[in-house]
């Protein structure tokens, strides 16, 4: 019988590598955006992984680690592959259940709702850039 590992708290770095390293391995196989990461922007996992460590901790321990643009990246990604909201929902969806699998407390519902409000703001500036959907 496999052991569900125990809940833990979201305040080390250690944690924030196991909450981006768990994302991203449901993120690769996911038949919808997981060929927007593997076909589309080709990922290099070596150098992307220590980026989202970077972002999360500065998020979620104000750490200061991470130094970029990080909306960039999918401003590039979307003028190969538009990006719309299943795709931010999809992120959404695949990021609580990783947040809900490993990880318990207070932190780890701001980090939840701090993603719910990345997901919706990217959203929407990529909704005015790609103009309506036209089906």
């Amino acid at each position: 019988m496999i052991q569900d590992t125990p809940k833990q708290l979201l305040d080390s770095p250690e944690a924030v590598r196991l909450l981006v390293n768990s994302f991203y391995e449901k993120v690769q196989v996911d038949p919808l955006i997981g060929p927007i990461f593997m076909d589309v922007a080709e990922v290099d996992w070596a150098s992307h992984l220590p980026k989202m460590y970077a972002f999360w901790e500065s998020l979620i321990l104000g750490n200061g680690a991470y130094n970029g643009h990080p909306f960039r990246p999918h401003l590039l990604v979307n003028q190969q592959q538009p990006l719309r909201i299943e795709h931010f929902e999809r992120w959404l969806t695949l990021f609580s259940a990783t947040l809900t699998e490993h990880f318990t407390g207070e932190t780890a519902e701001q980090v939840r709702q701090r993603a719910i409000q990345i997901a919706s703001v990217w959203n929407h500036k990529l909704e005015y850039i790609n103009g309506p959907v036209t089906d």
